[in-house]
């Protein structure tokens, strides 16, 4: 004789049952919908927007105090190197996700160093939607640009009118008596514009200090300087080629399969090169230093059987977190180095073709030979 369940009873189970399968999806809809008007909201109004900035620049206090972002984040173009991502970057990764999933970088990050530096980061759900609608503005907006100094170009504006006035009313006008005071003007004026001009026309496709921004916030005074990794291990083309090469992300990957996080950077700038290599991707490396197209330079003529360091030409690399250009490259400045730049003659099979002077060098005519004497200043080695 089987045991049965009670009439009652079993149309109590049955309605639990019911109930469950109602109450359920309801409460999950009910938690999509809040995560969709709250987490993914794309509407805000104009006072939202200022809010959400507010809140980043730390502006507004919430809890009674004031968390601001961009005192580590750049939201201004710096020629100083910021090793925390600058705010459009951030802005940019979080773009596609909700505020849900920023809210968890920023109140609960995974990172040692963020989770240092966000430790004491309390902010209401409310406060993320308004700081990640205004992150999704900085994307459009992008980076503040410095405004130009301008100081040069006014005083050659004023001193190209002085000089037109002064020369028209010598000629024409004669408005001031005492003539001396046009010669003056003119004579001024004149060496300031002559002057302004040959300076500006000098530079004309020079670079020197110029320092851009790279794709990844790489130093060399971390990985040249206090890593001493070797400039070859990275630039291995610089002996045998005429490129000293820039290395692609496996050669990065050799050390950063297991250094994950920088202890100045965190994670942020060492994900990029990860993800370029796992997606195959390189990385668009901007070139500091460039020559114009009719010159010919060999960094194997320099550094392969010439034996130039590094630092001779690109300065201490080792020091820089950020490269600049330190020479300005110029041919005055290429010629003046093979003029006094000694050459190792005797050992080095790459000049043993020089007899005549070798020859001078064991008779004691001459103790060294400059890279001048070696045609080192001829027009065709680096114009042709």
């Amino acid at each position: 004789m089987c045991n049965s369940i009670p009439t009652g009873k079993f149309k109590y189970l049955l309605l639990v049952i019911l109930l469950s399968g109602i109450i359920v999806p309801v409460k999950s809809n009910a938690f999509q919908e809040k995560d969709s008007i709250l987490y993914k909201q794309r509407t805000f109004k104009g006072e939202d927007l200022i809010r959400g900035e507010r809140l980043f620049f730390g502006l507004a206090y919430p809890g009674n105090k004031s968390i601001n972002c961009a005192s580590c984040h750049n939201t201004r173009v710096s020629d100083t190197l910021n090793w925390n991502p600058d705010a459009v970057e951030i802005s940019r990764k979080f773009l596609n996700k909700s505020a849900a999933d920023l809210s968890k970088i920023l109140l609960k990050p995974g990172g040692k160093k963020m989770a240092q530096v966000h430790s004491d980061v309390q902010l209401t759900t409310e406060d993320i939607i308004l700081i990640k609608a205004y992150m999704d503005r900085l994307v459009e907006i992008g980076l503040k640009q410095n405004k130009p100094v301008i100081t040069n170009l006014i005083l050659f504006i004023i001193a190209s009118i002085l000089f037109l006035f002064s020369a028209t009313d010598l000629i024409i006008s004669k408005i001031l008596k005492r003539k001396w005071i046009n010669y003056l003007i003119l004579l001024a004026t004149g060496i300031f514009i002559t002057n302004t001009l040959v300076v500006n026309a000098v530079v004309i496709g020079r670079s020197q200090n110029y320092s851009p921004d790279q794709p990844v916030k790489f130093s060399h005074a971390v990985h040249a300087g206090q890593n001493k990794t070797d400039c070859i291990y990275c630039h291995s083309y610089a002996l045998t080629s005429k490129s000293a090469g820039i290395p692609p992300e496996n050669v990065c990957m050799n050390c950063h399969l297991l250094v994950r996080n920088g202890t100045r950077s965190g994670a942020f700038e060492i994900n990029k090169v990860i993800t370029a290599f796992n997606d195959s991707i390189p990385i668009e490396w901007i070139k500091v230093h460039n020559l114009p197209d009719h010159v010919f330079f060999s960094h194997a003529q320099h550094v392969g059987a010439g034996k130039v360091t590094c630092q001779e030409c690109h300065g201490k690399v080792e020091e820089m977190n950020i490269i600049s250009q330190v020479s300005d490259l110029s041919m005055g400045w290429c010629i003046n180095c093979h003029r006094s730049k000694e050459v190792n003659f005797q050992n080095n099979k790459f000049y043993a073709n020089y007899n005549d002077l070798a020859d001078k060098i064991k008779r004691g005519e001459i103790d060294s030979v400059t890279v001048n004497m070696v045609g080192g200043i001829e027009c065709m080695k680096c114009h042709y």
